[in-house]
């Protein structure tokens, strides 16, 4: 062999072994951000467990009322648990929100005509009692089943 095949093998080996290295350095970053990434997630589930956990207590407590209650602990299920959200015995929430998706929120409730308001409010009325017993088994089955293991796993 001659002193040129040893010398460009040799720079061969150098330029495996030097990619090899970045490589692995690369893959050391990805793995950094995903173990990370899983982190922030883990908190932020934890986090949305507690606050519907908040929610479900004040809904059975009658802290909340019951439309406001279904329509935040509805929200929250889809952003926590997609899984959970789907489940049948949520879909009380799901109902309740569908029911009252048309309704004006913020500064146009503020603007509607008082008589408009009030047939909202008849509707609300009329929803709480059609869905009140289901909404408040739910809240229990979320706050007693559902939630202490999703607290956990995160």
């Amino acid at each position: 062999m001659s002193n040129l095949s040893l010398l460009l093998l040799s720079a061969g080996g150098v330029l495996v072994l030097t990619l090899s290295l970045y490589a692995l350095h690369l893959w050391q970053r990805v793995w950094s951000q995903e173990k990370a990434r899983n982190a922030a997630l883990s908190a932020q589930r934890t986090r949305l467990a507690g606050d519907l956990q908040i929610l479900a207590s004040s809904l059975l407590d009658g802290q909340l009322p019951l439309i406001e209650g279904a329509i935040r602990i509805k929200v929250l299920l889809d952003n926590c648990d997609s899984t959970l959200s789907q489940d049948p015995r949520c879909a009380v929430f799901h109902q309740l929100f569908a029911a009252t998706a048309e309704v004006p929120t913020h500064a146009d409730w503020k603007a509607l005509d008082k008589s408009v308001r009030r047939q909202h409010e008849q509707r609300f009325s009329e929803l709480e009692l059609q869905h009140k017993a289901a909404a408040r088994a739910t809240a229990r089955w979320l706050l007693d089943e559902a939630l202490p293991p999703l607290r956990q796993s995160a």
